[in-house]
């Protein structure tokens, strides 16, 4: 079974590549930290970076949000910007920050499980082995 951290952002991908988005990088790594998802939406040619918080029951940070605080904004502002800086191509792109709170509900039956055609926010599924649901998709939760 994989972690939860990259089950949460499994699901996360799934469900923008479902809503017309290219997952252009999973878990990118610059030399100032991670990136988990960047995400290219076609109608408009924006990049989404986007931070996936995954959470178990009885967290402290409000299923993650809180974790987004401004020294972590810093440093996906910072590893967005090298980023685009390895890929000028995309340097010229109109680009966004975006959160999303997954929660999981504890482990699920480990035999594989398709996701359904059609994730909707708030959706419990069996992925990866986790019980989990995408909560929130936060849209430009914060300035670059």
């Amino acid at each position: 079974m994989i972690d939860l951290g990259q089950a949460g952002e499994k699901l996360v991908a799934a469900w923008v590549a479902q809503q017309g988005c290219q997952v252009l990088h999973q878990r990118w790594r610059g030399r100032q930290g991670e990136i988990d998802l960047i995400v290219q939406i076609p109608e408009s040619q924006t990049l989404a970076f986007v931070e996936v918080k995954t959470r178990r029951g009885g967290n402290w940070d409000q299923g993650g949000l809180m974790a987004v605080d401004g020294r972590k904004q810093q440093k996906l502002w910072q590893t967005a910007n090298y980023f685009l800086c390895q890929h000028p191509q995309w340097a010229e792109q109109p680009c966004r920050f975006d959160v999303a709170l997954v929660f999981c509900y504890g482990e699920a039956d480990p035999l594989p499980q398709p996701l359904p055609d059609r994730l909707q926010l708030g959706q419990r599924v069996n992925w990866l082995g986790y019980s989990l649901c995408l909560q929130q998709y936060l849209v430009s939760a914060f300035a670059g």
